[in-house]
């Protein structure tokens, strides 16, 4: 690709983070957006003297602060070639008929609604820049196609994804943008520190789940990234071998 300037989003922490310095390490300038401005300039200090960074404070379910992010981005650098959206929640782990709304809501704004923002703010800059054109990454899951127990807006939402990088796809094509999906099983981070103890299974147990270091994810997302806009990794999976993922849906 002629430019490499990339949007992250949920930089501060996880998977994010680790994207982000992954990326910087391939020779990308990288805009590190998050609502943890803090969280943010840990992630640029950890990137100190590798490459160029911006922290952008920004909530992704608000389109004005979605527009502030990519305005800010092509004011640094001219242009954006990349959108990692990564931000992400999850709902308490509680039986689907005891869900609030706001918690079912909560969930959608964020894991939905901000990747189509971005995905929108995208689209208007890498239409009208020179060379036209750029490349979007969507943080899937392997929840698209498998839930996990007392998960339904999670879940629900990362089949959203799935629709989401497809429709992406398609539309994108005449203007030279093309759209990719990663689905994460059991990466190492804050979140899925819980499955050293155990989580519960489709069977009604709890169980201890392997995980794996979140840089093997931060190496498939360069890679997707890295490829020229004329191919596409469409959907990939990484996972942990041993995890009890085949089988349980």
């Amino acid at each position: 690709m002629t430019g490499r300037v990339a949007i992250v989003t949920g930089a501060g922490s996880g998977i994010g983070r680790a994207v982000s310095l992954a990326l910087l390490n391939d020779g990308w300038t990288v805009v590190l957006a998050g609502r943890r401005l803090e969280a943010l300039e840990q992630t640029a200090l950890s990137a100190s003297g590798v490459g160029p960074t911006r922290t952008v404070s920004t909530d992704v379910t608000d389109a004005v602060s979605v527009q502030n992010l990519f305005d800010t981005a092509v004011d640094a650098f001219g242009q954006v070639n990349l959108l990692f959206n990564n931000a992400g929640i999850s709902a308490p782990g509680k039986p689907l008929e005891e869900l609030t709304v706001l918690e079912w809501q909560d969930v959608v704004n964020v894991n939905l609604t901000g990747p189509f923002l971005c995905t929108q703010a995208a689209f208007r800059q890498m239409k009208q820049q020179t060379p036209m054109g750029g490349r979007i990454i969507n943080n899937g899951s392997v929840s698209c196609w498998a839930p996990r127990p007392n998960s339904a807006p999670y879940t629900a939402t990362k089949h959203a994804i799935t629709g989401l990088t497809k429709s992406t796809s398609l539309d994108g094509r005449r203007y030279n943008i093309a759209c990719g999906q990663i689905d994460i099983g059991n990466a190492g981070t804050d979140m899925t520190s819980r499955m050293s103890t155990g989580v519960p299974q489709a069977d009604g147990s709890m169980a201890v789940e392997p995980t794996i270091d979140v840089n093997h994810i931060a190496r498939a997302v360069v890679y997707m990234a890295s490829l020229p806009l004329d191919a596409n990794v469409q959907f990939m999976t990484v996972m942990a071998t041993k995890m009890p993922l085949v089988g349980r849906g």
